[in-house]
């Protein structure tokens, strides 16, 4: 998983380091609720983001697509209250989402996800965080937050097409839990059990949907088989 005298978030890993990080990896979380979407729209989706061939233009659309479906998952068990509206002949019963959550993408590759979610949650509000990570030590280093002071009694949906070494969600999920935020969802297209370990010893209390859990990191700290840099494949490489 990681050569002789490798780093995971400053530690170095010993053989024996690396076998009890792997054991907690594939046990239950203690802090982290897991829900992976199974669903033939959702696969296929993911294929076309994983094939290599796949060009920006497509990318985009397609990972638009998998954070709809993503989303649509998420607030299946969201709370919804019952309103009276007109029809054309009548009036009837409806609902309307009792609490719509705070929609906040990690930039810049979260922003692939950004119009998906507000075109499915128009009433909702949207937060920014804007992390980078140094390719040297592979921590995320903050250059832009826009989040409410206070998040007390709020949801928050935290949207980032992957999870790697977990060093920007965390970021993100100290700063969310730190305003009292009721409730933290994070939405992923992958996610790596490194970095799900590593967020899970947080002790911050956090759902995670995403559409697969991949094997491993490798030595650059990319998820495998995984698909890439999401933000380059969007983007470009700047």
């Amino acid at each position: 998983m990681f050569g002789s005298g490798r780093t995971f978030h400053g530690l170095i890993l010993t053989t024996a380091g690396r076998k009890q990080l792997y054991r907690k990896f594939v046990t239950s979380y203690e802090h982290i609720e897991m829900r992976p979407v199974e669903h033939p729209l959702v696969a296929s989706r993911l294929a076309i983001l994983r094939h290599v061939d796949t060009n920006r233009a497509v990318f985009r659309t397609t990972l638009a697509e998998l954070a709809t479906l993503l989303i649509y998952e998420s607030t299946k068990d969201a709370s919804t209250e019952a309103v009276r509206i007109p029809t054309p002949l009548t009036e009837t019963d409806g609902v309307r989402l009792e609490h719509p959550p705070l929609l906040v993408p990690i930039l810049r590759a979260g922003l692939g996800m950004a119009e998906a979610a507000q075109r499915l949650l128009p009433e909702s509000e949207m937060g920014f965080v804007g992390l980078a990570r140094d390719e040297t030590t592979h921590e995320a280093r903050a250059y832009m937050e826009v989040l409410p002071e206070d998040l007390t009694g709020r949801t928050v949906f935290v949207l980032d097409p992957m999870i790697a070494t977990g060093g920007s969600l965390a970021h993100c999920a100290r700063m969310i839990n730190n305003r009292n935020a009721a409730s933290i969802t994070v939405i992923c297209a992958l996610a790596a059990p490194e970095g799900l370990a590593y967020v899970d010893t947080l002790g911050i209390r956090m759902r995670v949907v995403t559409a697969s859990v991949d094997e491993r990191l490798n030595e650059h700290a990319y998820i495998v088989p995984g698909l890439g840099d999401a933000g380059d494949r969007q983007f470009g490489t700047i």
